[in-house]
């Protein structure tokens, strides 16, 4: 089975339409054979990808740091347990065939970060995906273009992020 993992909000506070969006791209991502990997808690957009593949009997695996035992999400196909955060998003991209970056908070911009790196490093061979449902991610990727612009980052490597505006785009992607 072909594994894609999903960055995303835990915030209860994300808006509803991210939330909707979040549960058709794992229906889809399911309805075409791939299992979903994420965070593992049931808290805001991450807990709707944990109902989406439980409902659409996807298998689902959670990475949790233990410090967040008795918050991971009950109907969780796999649990794997680390020591640290950053043993989390290693375990997260582990046998992943794409990094999907949903709009959420610090944590998801972390996560998609190490990935472009690692990426670039040659480290991470899965395709690097930001869903920028309206325009959330126009911020973030102004800024590689900044990075770009003043020589910090080859126009090449810019490359390695890859931004998809719509569910349907993503979708038809895999």
């Amino acid at each position: 089975m072909k594994n894609v993992v999903i960055f995303c909000s835990a915030s209860y506070a994300a808006p509803r339409k991210f939330n909707e969006k979040a549960a058709m791209v794992v229906e889809g991502l399911c309805a075409k054979g791939y299992g979903i990997v994420s965070g593992g808690t049931g808290k805001g957009t991450m807990g709707w990808v944990s109902d989406a593949a439980v409902k659409c009997g996807g298998h689902h695996k959670g990475v949790l740091p233990r410090f967040m035992n008795g918050i991971e999400y009950p109907g969780l196909s796999e649990t794997v347990w680390t020591e640290t955060m950053s043993e989390r998003k290693e375990a997260m991209r582990e046998g992943t065939v794409a990094a999907i970056a949903l709009p959420g908070g610090i944590g998801t911009l972390d996560e998609i970060i190490e990935t472009m790196v690692l990426k670039k490093l040659g480290r991470y061979e899965g395709r690097v995906i930001v869903l920028n449902l309206d325009g959330f991610f126009n911020p973030f990727l102004a800024l590689l273009d900044h990075y770009v612009a003043t020589g910090m980052l080859p126009a090449e490597d810019r490359l390695l992020i890859e931004n998809i505006t719509s569910v349907e785009e993503l979708l038809a992607g895999f």
